[in-house]
This record gives C-alpha cells, sequence and structure tokens, in this order.
C-alpha cells in the first residue's frame, strides 16, 4: 500500500471513491451524492491543488482504497486550527488498517504546518469504529451536535472531537 497527497492528475479515481463514500455512507458527509455528482473534472482538480487544504489517499495496486482530506483555517483567530474532513475507506478494504495509515499521514502533515495548534473532527455519533480510531490517536469528545445531519428522514448526532498538538 502507498499513501501519498492527491493531485489534480487523480482527480478521476477520486471522484469515483468519493460518490462511491457518498452513497455507501451517506449518513457520514455533509455532502451528498446528488450535489457532488454534477462537480466537473476541472472543479476537483483545482480542490486537490488548492494552497489550504490537501486530500491524502491510501493506494493498493493503484487502486484508490481510502481517503481523508485537511482544510487549514484562514481566519485569522483560528488559524492555529486545522480541520480533518471526508475520511472514507471502502467497504472491502475496511479493517485492514487503511484508516489508521491515512490518519498518521494526516496528522504528520498537519504537524508540519506552520503554527497549527489544534486539529478538530465531527464523526457519526453512531460510528463506534471511527471513533474508536480517532480516540486512538488522542481526539477528546468536545461536544454533540444533536440532529447534525438528516438523510432520508432520518437524523443523525455528530460528535465533534478535537486534538491538541
Amino acid at each position: 500500500m502507498e499513501i501519498r497527497k492527491l493531485n489534480s492528475s487523480n482527480a478521476d479515481a477520486y471522484i469515483e471513491i468519493r460518490l462511491e463514500a457518498l452513497q455507501t455512507n451517506p449518513e457520514a458527509f455533509a455532502s451528498s451524492y446528488e450535489e457532488e455528482k454534477h462537480y466537473s473534472l476541472e472543479k476537483v482538480q483545482n480542490r486537490l491543488e488548492d494552497d489550504y487544504s490537501c486530500t491524502i489517499g491510501a493506494f493498493e495496486n493503484e487502486t484508490l482504497a481510502g481517503v481523508v482530506s485537511i482544510v487549514r483555517e484562514q481566519r485569522p483567530k483560528i488559524k492555529h486550527r486545522a480541520n480533518i474532513y471526508a475520511m472514507y475507506v471502502t467497504p472491502e478494504k475496511r479493517g485492514s488498517g487503511i484508516a489508521r495509515k491515512l490518519m498518521i499521514d494526516a496528522l504528520e502533515m498537519v504537524k508540519q504546518m506552520n503554527r497549527i495548534e489544534q486539529v478538530y473532527l465531527s464523526v457519526v455519533a453512531t460510528n463506534e469504529p471511527a471513533k474508536k480510531l480517532y480516540k486512538a490517536f488522542g481526539f477528546k469528545t468536545y461536544g454533540v451536535d444533536r440532529r447534525a445531519l438528516k438523510v432520508n428522514d432520518i437524523y443523525y448526532d455528530e460528535e465533534l472531537m478535537v486534538l491538541a498538538l
């Protein structure tokens, strides 16, 4: 397995795994398949080349099996913060350690960013495997956003987590 930062040349593979994620686990993301299926290749390429965010991918035999995104805050009062978004591992690769390896590399990238002191993420409150993973890295729950997402008339709470570096 190879873990590396994605760039515009990976846009097609990223679109494929992202749309799979939004269909497979719609409760885990604020975006929906219906929104993102219309994103142009150029939009995704630009997102993958953005200066304030990056997406890391786990490749097995050149097939993208997992992703995670890091976004650095830009406003002056919160520039000491970064956010982890859109963690996803394909169902057939879950339990193989890919998510752990993605988190290791994501946190290493955050530590290399200038002046980042805290890392934030949110996770669906019922997603015990993900919460266990994040807690293993030292993330602590600081709140619960009740009924944060509504998917097919079902509400999902999100746990808000932070890691102090």
